[in-house]
């Protein structure tokens, strides 16, 4: 009977030691609300002061006595350089000095004081002038430990909590007092024992966690409980963030469309053999790839092979041809000689058939020795070569291919004629875009798709014959959204379009949006986003990774 009694003491004392721990525990969140979630407080930022206008927004951070301010422009969050920002202190007004792209700083003595500093910031950005008002608040210096006042040497289990390390040897004598009275066995005493250890030293952590010193707090980036992320201003200076506030319009319905970079025709070529025969080179050498050449500028020579037959047969003809030249030489010359006896219609016969058979020897000569020179078609650069000094090549071989890379078209595979007759662009895998114009459409050859031709109206460099890109045609009735850059939109966990909200000058709130494909460089928000919102447009990636 004593024996149960003594256990059940034992263990109501447990649970009073454990109750006061967490009524002490309670007692340090003073001001917790009960009735419902805290709002997330975000306890690693400096203290700082924000303000914002139409055109500017300022954030002000406190650190080590200096005010380090941070002056954007609104609309794009891009840092105002060369701006002059006079500071109405508590203590007079003062002029900040500048300290890079967009930062300024400013001695700050007022705030060793604790407590709400107002100020005010007159901005003058060339021909805008704006004030900033807003409220520093510096809280109430921690005291050091040595500052503290002792701790009670007595226990307190009812209405108290056991505070400093005192307390904690107290309540681990006590426990073990009462695990010795209750000895039935060694290894219940030793388990009681050791948990009066454990409680001894876990007073003791508790003590010297609460008399360390704080850390100076951190601008971290952190992403918040409710799921909004908070981003420094230094941090989205590195980061590079841009914002856009974004407005409501109609624009035109769009296909997305498979295409590839194709040479202008009319400025395009191939060199071919028209016979077969040896590749030689021309004076220099054959050139490489990349070499810009002339309309008619020779490439290469082909000289064509020829059978011991048919070198008999040339000869022959050349034998031939020498025994009628001679005897046609001679006929003019005796009618030459005698203009008197003879008709001038029969001198005149005589000499054309005489050229006529020179002409004939000199031709077949030429063929024996001569090879044919393939020449440019047209000018441009060399955009492929197969050729080397002495390879056989058969008749119609495509030797050179000459390309202007000035001049070059798109070729893209849709479904309706009219696509892209209003307007149309492409978009690289690189992320590069080019302007297109509308050729022609042809006739449905392959899967019933119509072949669209588009010239490049823009900028052709790094454009090369054979790329593939993605060709956004302008088609279909209007639709009515929200028009923001593809680098604003980024793939949720969940997969989901989401963009995010740039809601106050560190705080960014992500909002899911169905979009649509609009051009080569943005898209159509048709919901989830509201019009005068600022939406981060560049750097959105990165601010997604926080966490």
């Amino acid at each position: 009977m004593g024996r149960h009694f003594l256990r059940n003491v034992v263990f109501g004392l447990c649970g009073l030691l454990a109750c006061a721990a967490l009524s002490g525990s309670a007692a340090a969140h003073e001001g917790h609300d009960h009735g419902g979630p805290p709002p997330p407080q975000v306890t690693t930022l400096a203290p700082r002061v924000e303000a914002a206008s139409s055109d500017f927004e300022l954030v002000a951070v406190l650190r080590d006595g200096i005010l380090t301010i941070y002056l954007d422009r609104f609309a794009d969050n891009a840092p105002v350089e060369g701006a002059t920002v006079e500071v109405d202190t508590p203590q007079g007004s003062q002029p900040a000095k500048s300290a890079g792209p967009g930062t300024y700083v400013l001695p700050a003595p007022f705030a060793a004081t604790p407590g709400a500093h107002d100020i005010a910031f007159t901005v003058t950005a060339g021909d805008a002038v704006d004030v900033l008002a807003g409220t520093l608040t510096i809280g109430p210096a921690v005291p050091s430990s040595d500052a503290r006042p002792p701790a009670p040497a007595t226990l307190a289990l009812i209405g108290g909590a056991p505070s400093g390390a005192l307390a904690g040897v107290a309540a681990g004598l006590l426990i073990g007092f009462l695990a010795g009275a209750l000895v039935v066995s060694r290894r219940r005493a030793g388990a009681l024992l050791v948990l009066g250890a454990v409680g001894l030293a876990l007073a003791g952590a508790r003590d010297a966690r609460a008399d360390a010193p704080k850390p100076a707090p951190r601008d971290m980036a952190q992403r918040l409980p409710d799921g909004s992320v908070i981003v420094p201003k230094p941090t989205q200076r590195i980061l590079g963030v841009r914002t856009l506030v974004t407005a409501s319009g109609a624009f035109a319905g769009t296909l997305e469309l498979p295409g590839r970079v194709v040479p202008d025709a009319n400025a395009s070529g191939l060199v071919q053999s028209a016979v077969g025969g040896r590749l030689a080179p021309p004076e220099g050498g054959f050139k490489p790839l990349g070499t810009k050449v002339a309309a008619g500028e020779i490439l290469a020579y082909v000289h064509p092979p020829i059978g011991a037959s048919d070198l008999k047969d040339l000869e022959q003809q050349g034998y031939e041809l020498d025994q009628q030249i001679a005897l046609v030489k001679r006929r003019y010359e005796r009618l030459s000689a005698i203009p008197n006896a003879v008709t001038r219609r029969e001198v005149e016969e005589a000499e054309i058939e005489l050229n006529g058979l020179k002409t004939r020897r000199t031709k077949l000569e030429r063929v024996q020795r001569e090879p044919e020179a393939l020449r440019a078609p047209v000018a441009g650069v060399i955009a492929a070569a197969d050729a080397v000094a002495g390879q056989m090549a058969d008749p119609n071989t495509v030797v050179f291919r000459i390309v202007d890379p000035g001049r070059l078209w798109v070729e893209a595979l849709g479904f309706s004629p009219d696509a892209g007759r209003s307007g149309a662009t492409g978009r690289l895998p690189n992320g590069r875009t080019v302007d297109l114009t509308f050729l022609g459409a042809g006739l449905p050859e392959r899967a019933q798709a119509l072949p669209l031709l588009f010239s490049v109206a823009s900028d052709t460099r790094e454009l090369r014959p054979g790329q593939f890109l993605t060709v956004f045609a302008e088609a279909g009735a209007p639709r009515i959204g929200i028009a923001i850059p593809r680098s604003a939109v980024v793939r949720g966990a969940n997969g989901q379009s989401i963009v995010y909200a740039h809601v106050s000058a560190e705080r960014f709130v992500s909002l899911e949006v169905k979009t649509a494909p609009l051009d080569a460089t943005r898209v159509l928000v048709l919901a989830g986003l509201a019009p005068g919102q600022r939406v981060v447009t560049d750097g959105a990636e990165l601010i997604d990774q926080i966490r």
